[in-house]
């Protein structure tokens, strides 16, 4: 009797360890670039505010992949889907190496967007796996917990790394050591994860579903990157927002009268789903959108304009490792949380961690330690909320449905992040600091939006976590 139950542990087990590589090598394109985006920006002959456009092709191409490759991965198998989405990405990343113009890099740049699909897909690779255990839902979350945990110490590896090298290695080196190990992520796949037959479901692509979602994400998207572009005061990126909303009207009414949607608007809209996609669209204001102002408010000297921690870009990378640090932690102890708390409980407390995080920069931004103590605690919330999000979304999820769901938790995080980033922008740009960061500097009330709004966010997601029927975020549904 033991034998037999050994076996599939030991076999998960080592998908689990294969599918960490995988997170390591993700990991390592989030943290790497971050230091050298103003060495990249010198070798490609551009102005430092250029390298925005960077962040806004990745986040179009993000939103606009995970819902049809999560649906794929439903169809097809998802080891398939990760096979794909890894090739692309080793594409994007070998396309920097050799790119030697700004389109050509920003065209590197979008296709590496595809990685933001992995975590999802490895997630309902593991819920997959673990069907018939007894145990689908606990044994998920205990990986989700690893792989994220994985994730943020590459982060912290990449950053390091990076800034070390930079000094003394021409950039095309320093850019293909990111390019190799996702290239060795493809192989790990190849042989590491077992192949997982068919999908979990059958039925065709929907094409005029993930027109239409491509329509309405493009156009919002592009609203949103006008508003950064042009500024409030400008028409059109207003009417670009409004025409990507109203065209989501006729994409919600087709795909609720197909009978095998790219988006399940009907599972979405569950007891057990839409609290879970609710909290990662306002998770994603603050873990997505927030990290930049951050980033300048501690270079922002505060003997010149009386606020701001004067920090050296080494300090910013070590404020970066913290909070990187204490998200692997919060990643880490998911299970724990989760035995004591529950699975809801530990994705209240999350989302509490994270506004009482955001909510402590208000009164206490004065000095380098204040910034991390609050940097500590939302780092803990967010790491838990990174792990748990993916899981309660596939245990909310019939199983041919698990891809769908897990994915579309990133989708909606990156949507949330790009509409927080459009509103931090407008809120730091009074004083021209967004167009000219040379000539002006935000207003201190600009920061103080952005971290009242990360917190309000998280703390309304606690707030709907802990008002939906317990079963909801515990208890697959269908």
């Amino acid at each position: 009797m033991t034998t037999v139950a050994s076996a599939p542990a030991r076999s998960l087990a080592a998908i689990v360890g294969f599918l960490v590589c995988v997170e390591l090598a993700s990991g390592i394109l989030q943290g790497y670039y971050t230091p050298i985006l103003t060495d990249i920006a010198d070798s490609l002959d551009i102005k430092d505010a250029d390298v925005n456009w960077f962040e806004a092709a990745q986040l179009v191409v993000s939103a606009l992949v995970v819902p049809p490759l999560a649906r794929l991965g439903d169809l097809v198998g998802h080891r398939k889907v990760l096979l794909l989405s890894t090739v692309v990405t080793a594409i994007g990343s070998w396309v920097l190496v050799v790119a030697p113009s700004f389109s050509t890099f920003l065209v590197g740049w979008a296709l590496q967007g595809a990685y933001v699909v992995w975590l999802p897909l490895e997630v309902a690779i593991i819920y997959r796996r673990t069907a018939g255990t007894g145990r689908q839902a606990l044994l998920t979350r205990r990986a989700a917990a690893v792989l994220v945990g994985a994730l943020e110490l590459a982060v912290i590896v990449g950053a390091l790394t990076s800034g070390a090298l930079v000094e003394s290695m021409s950039m095309p080196v320093v850019l293909a050591l990111p390019a190799i190990a996702v290239t060795l992520c493809l192989v790990v796949v190849w042989f590491g994860v077992e192949r997982d037959g068919p999908g979990a479901v059958a039925g065709g692509f929907d094409w005029t579903g993930l027109s239409l979602l491509s329509a309405a994400v493009a156009l919002v998207m592009g609203g949103l990157i006008g508003l950064r572009v042009a500024g409030p005061g400008s028409p059109w990126p207003w009417l670009l927002v409004l025409l990507g909303a109203a065209a989501l009207v006729p994409f919600a009414r087709f795909e609720a009268r197909h009978d095998e949607p790219m988006v399940d608007v009907r599972l979405l809209a569950t007891p057990g789903q839409w609290p879970v996609q609710l909290t990662a669209f306002l998770f994603g204001m603050s873990v997505l959108g927030a990290q930049i102002p951050l980033s300048t408010f501690a270079r922002t000297d505060p003997d010149v304009v009386g606020y701001g921690l004067g920090a050296d870009a080494s300090f910013v990378s070590t404020l970066i490792g913290v909070y990187v640090i204490f998200l692997a932690i919060g990643a880490f102890t998911l299970p724990l949380t989760t035995r004591l708390l529950g699975a809801r409980g530990a994705l209240v407390s999350a989302a509490l961690l994270v506004s009482v995080g955001y909510a402590l920069w208000l009164p206490f931004h004065d000095s380098t330690g204040q910034a991390l103590l609050n940097m500590a605690v939302a780092g803990v919330g967010s790491g838990a909320l990174v792990a748990a999000l993916p899981a309660a979304a596939a245990a909310a999820a019939p199983p041919h449905r698990t891809g769908f769901a897990t994915g579309m938790t990133n989708a909606t995080k990156t949507i949330g992040g790009a509409i927080a980033s459009s509103v931090f922008a407008i809120a730091l740009a009074s004083a021209g600091s967004i167009d000219d960061p040379v000539e002006g500097q935000a207003p201190l009330s600009g920061y103080l939006t952005v971290w009242a709004v990360c917190a309000l966010a998280a703390l309304a997601a606690a707030v709907v976590l802990a008002l939906t029927p317990r079963s909801s975020p515990d208890a697959p549904a269908g």
